[in-house]
């Protein structure tokens, strides 16, 4: 899964401005800076997995005839260039796994606003406020813990309690990701600055960092370390295949409308300055339209379904059973979460 790190991400983008980046899905290479020509073409700035996107391509080229290129990044480093390219961004629209990178684009103002049949689409809970842009998918945050080191009546309440002093080199994150970031950011939006430094300060002395959600569940199951707060996929993804870095984990929804039951919002939205935005936008709207939605509840995402009524993979907790906290997408703010992270020595 892909990692990205905020701290670094002015080191990623001059890379990247340096040397594009890669083409993937069922479009062509295009240099960076380039921008597909004519009606039937759009070029994707895409920060979901790659895999997921590529069936999405696939089944809207294969419906529309419109052809798609991708340009695959993170989020971080994705909303950086999109930024920096500004009006003269290739892009015609941009996806991502979480919100905040989403919320940054918006707040440059680079994004139209999303079509309304597309809207309607989208249940408001799954959503900006705003209508910027729109969600395609979402994950729920959890604490993956060792089922033969910890017993259920001695699980955290609340993921505010991994502060404390007994879960000291107990738990583990991956602080340099998105994911994480996101996680974060939600917990900024809920409770404050002054109870958001505070945690991380407890972070900083109880958890253990590690490169990547799957990497930090893997050590979970080979008994390195207890507990880790990571997204619900790793896991189910894992369990579908072989279960060799979870069969001894068992995921843990905190509900209750903690900042640890948060559900993050993967999003998609059409930039102003696309020269295709009516096959942009048929293309948004295709995703979160009924076989867009279908490639989550059928696929091997294990990302949960958010639109047109389609429900999610069945081996996933119902959304509707999370009790997630309100959180309104457009609100998070990855910049203010770098800062407060990096002060407290997590990146």
């Amino acid at each position: 899964m892909k990692i990205r790190n905020n701290a670094l991400a002015g080191i990623a983008l001059a890379a990247t401005a340096a040397l594009g980046l890669a083409a993937c899905g069922s479009g062509s290479t295009a240099p960076a800076g380039s921008s597909a020509a004519g009606a039937g073409e759009i070029t994707v700035y895409n920060a979901q997995h790659e895999s997921l996107t590529k069936e999405w391509v696939d089944a809207f080229t294969a419906e529309t005839g419109i052809k798609v290129t991708v340009r695959q990044g993170d989020d971080t480093e994705m909303s950086n260039q999109i930024v920096q390219e500004g009006q003269a961004s290739p892009a015609d629209v941009f996806l991502t796994e979480n919100s905040p990178a989403m919320a940054q684009v918006e707040n440059a103002g680079l994004f139209a606003d999303v079509d309304k049949a597309t809207v309607d689409q989208v249940p408001a809970e799954f959503r900006p406020s705003t209508n910027k842009w729109t969600g395609i998918a979402a994950r729920s945050t959890v604490l993956v813990y060792d089922k033969k080191k910890i017993s259920a009546d001695k699980l955290p309440k609340s993921m505010l309690d991994l502060a404390n002093p007994e879960w000291k080199g107990k738990w583990a994150a991956s602080p340099s990701g998105a994911d994480f970031q996101a996680i974060v950011s939600a917990l900024l939006e809920l409770k404050g600055e002054a109870a958001t430094q505070a945690w991380l300060k407890g972070m900083k002395e109880n958890s253990k960092a590690y490169k990547g959600n799957s990497t930090a569940m893997k050590a979970v199951n080979a008994g390195e370390v207890d507990a880790a707060l990571i997204y619900h996929y790793y896991y189910y993804g894992d369990q579908a295949k072989t279960g060799e870095n979870s069969n001894n984990v068992t995921p843990f929804y905190f509900k209750n409308q903690d900042p640890g039951a948060f559900v993050s919002i993967s999003g998609g939205g059409v930039l102003k300055s696309s020269k295709n935005a009516a096959a942009a936008q048929s293309f948004l709207k295709f995703i979160t339209g009924k076989k867009g939605q279908e490639v989550l509840q059928k696929g091997t995402s294990f990302e949960y379904a958010v639109a047109s009524g389609v429900p999610s993979n069945d081996k996933l907790v119902p959304l509707k059973e999370l009790q997630a906290p309100t959180v309104d997408p457009a609100k998070l703010n990855s910049a203010k979460v770098t800062e407060l992270m990096t002060q407290a020595g997590l990146l």
